[in-house]
């Protein structure tokens, strides 16, 4: 495909790491870069702990590696509206409403994903707020004030990091799930409660095994009310429930698509002109929507896309939490594993293996001093993907 012109749809972390993959191999083919937003290059894991650090929006702006580095043509503000398989090209619309035509040698999804909806009962008149890209964050810390008690919806992976971010820097957070423990879907009991615990004493307030029954206002500010009659007082709501990939433009095409967009071993869709990579793709493993395999994706798709056709590999890629309250490690055990898990370690210094029937370890799980083993620990586990 080297010659042809390569345009991406995305401008987030899996798209720019992908134009960055191809300029190191191949310095001259065309890229250009669709966006809906201002194209700016950020690193998205930052904004769960950039509260902490009195970080702006515009502080976490990577202006020296961006577009111009990398020599692509970025179109921000744009809107991708249909793509034209028959004719190898994309229909786009401007901020200005203007109309434009893109050719594509090679066409790459990188839509990500966005914040699952969360509703409640009698919930309409409290703004409950879900942070997913920069500008999110940007309206989030104008709109949060100083001693502001969050309610934070949600104690999966992002909510547990948004609700140690907002407890060091100085907020009130009540942390709402129904799950018994945090991390409920990636932890073992012991290890989640550990977290939740650690949580706890970093001045979180933790409360599992609940949900809110309705949202509404009191006292000049909002209250959750909770399935056993409590209360919890409020000034803010953040929801992190979770993604779902952006499927539409890809399905509206007639691509496959399922949880995400489908792709093969080399990260082609049902169409061998168009790709996907990151939080929209699903591979043979699934969607991925963590750094580590976005970052595997890119290295691979970029070799195929400069004329080396390269399958997709992927070892065990450990998760890090970042939760200073307590350092967290996960490589969860692939889904439908069978086994139980076997708990070592003791205080906040954990490890936990996930052994199969034969006692082959298939995953883990570390927390404290514990997370030091993560990359011996990764080697032994079986690769997510053989290639």
């Amino acid at each position: 495909m080297n010659g042809n012109a390569i345009v991406i749809v995305g401008s987030g972390m899996a798209g720019y790491t992908l134009a960055r993959e191809v300029r190191k191999l191949d310095p001259d083919t065309p890229i250009t870069m669709v966006t809906a937003d201002d194209g700016a290059l950020y690193s998205k894991p930052m904004l769960s702990t950039a509260m902490a650090q009195n970080q702006s929006a515009d502080a976490l702006v990577q202006n020296d590696a961006g577009a111009a580095a990398l020599a692509i043509e970025v179109r921000a503000h744009t809107r991708v509206e249909r793509i034209d398989r028959e004719r190898r090209r994309i229909e786009v619309t401007g901020n200005d409403g203007a109309a434009a035509s893109l050719a594509y040698g090679a066409l790459v999804l990188a839509t990500g994903a966005s914040p699952r909806p969360y509703r409640v009962e009698d919930s309409a008149s409290v703004p409950i707020a879900t942070i997913n890209s920069l500008e999110d964050y940007r309206r989030w810390r104008a709109a949060l004030n100083h001693g502001d008690k969050v309610l934070l919806i949600g104690a999966g992976l992002i909510g547990v990091e948004f609700a140690n971010d907002l407890a060091i820097a100085g907020h009130g957070v009540s942390l709402l799930d129904p799950a018994p423990q945090p991390l409920g879907r990636l932890l073992p009991e012991q290890l989640g409660a550990l977290l939740g615990a650690a949580l706890a004493d970093a001045g979180v307030e933790v409360i599992t095994g609940h949900a809110a029954t309705a949202l509404e206002t009191a006292d000049g500010g909002f209250q959750a009310l909770l399935g056993d009659g409590r209360r919890i007082a409020f000034d803010k709501a953040l929801s992190a429930i979770g993604l779902l990939p952006n499927v539409g433009l890809a399905a509206a095409a007639g691509l496959q698509a399922e949880q995400g967009i489908v792709v093969d071993a080399h990260l082609a869709t049902s169409d061998s002109a168009i790709f996907a990579i990151g939080d929209c793709a699903q591979t043979a493993a699934g969607v991925l929507p963590f750094v580590l395999p976005l970052l595997a994706q890119a290295r691979t798709l970029a070799k195929t896309l400069t004329g080396e056709p390269t399958r997709l590999r992927l070892p065990a890629l450990p998760v890090v939490v970042k939760t200073p309250a307590l350092p967290v490690v996960v490589c969860p055990p692939q889904a439908g594993s069978e086994g139980a898990w076997r708990l070592e370690g003791s205080g906040l210094d954990r490890r936990a293996l996930f052994e199969g029937a034969d006692g082959a370890p298939l995953g883990f799980a570390l927390s404290g001093a514990m997370t030091k083993q993560r990359r011996a620990l990764a080697r032994e586990m079986p690769a997510l993907l053989d290639g």
